[in-house]
This record gives C-alpha cells, structure tokens and sequence, in this order.
C-alpha cells in the first residue's frame, strides 16, 4: 500500500510540473502585456451609456486590474499566451477579479473581466486602443 501511494503522489507532482511548464518554460511570464505600447489609452466599455476612460498606461500590466487600479493585489496566470492571457487577482479586503485580455495589435486589446470591488460584483467587455502620450 505505501509504496502504490508514493507512486500516486509521484504522478500527481509530474502532471503538476507538466501543466505549469507552459507558464514557466514560455519565457517571461506575461511577455505579452509587455510588448504593448505605452501610452494614453482609452477604455470602451460594450455596454451603451458608459464614459470612456482614459488611462496613462506604462506597462500593459496595467490593464490586468482595472477595477483596482492602486491596489497592491496578487496574481496569479491562469493563461500566459502569445496573443492572449488570463489572469486571477486578488486585493486582500478589497476585492478580487479575473481578467482575460486578447491582443490585437500593440495598440488595440480586448478586455473582459469580473469580480468584486467595492463590495459590488462587476463584470464587463471592453476594447482598450493607445490614442496617443500620456499628458497629451
């Protein structure tokens, strides 16, 4: 008996090593995000009646937590691909979220996200375009 757990345990840690190696293996985790420009961005959210927002964006990281912008949050890459990542977060007595972001071009993604912020769940689609420098 003990020796079939050591096996059991042993094939659990290799199927763990195997489904993490895409995330570890691939390089710098969320390279993606990096290779977007800098700059202004404006936020469109799908749903009518909604105002733009416009962020100064430095890293694409930027826009993992957009319903928590200054929060200190952990994360966690549920999804680490070359034209799309999916990440998890969570701000310790504020709130958590799960973004996905898709790539189009260094200057247009498609954004979906949900959580709780605010003590008020969220959940919304919205296309984020570089329109130019920040303080411009």
């Amino acid at each position: 008996m003990g020796k079939k757990l050591v096996r059991i345990g042993a094939a659990a840690a290799v199927a763990l090593v195997a489904l993490a190696a895409p995330a570890l293996g691939g390089g710098q985790p969320l390279a993606m995000l990096d290779q977007l420009d800098s700059g202004r961005w404006e936020v469109r959210l799908r749903e009518p009646g909604n105002p733009v927002q416009k962020i100064c964006v430095d890293n694409g990281r930027r826009l993992i937590q957009l319903r928590h912008p200054a929060d200190s949050c952990e994360r966690f890459v549920v999804q680490d691909g070359a034209s799309d990542v999916t990440v998890q977060y969570t701000c310790r007595g504020r709130g958590y979220g799960r973004t996905h972001i898709r790539r189009e071009t260094s200057r247009l993604v498609q954004i979906s996200s949900q959580g709780i912020a605010q003590g008020l769940p969220f959940d919304f689609t919205a296309e984020a375009r570089r329109v130019g420098e920040c303080g411009a």
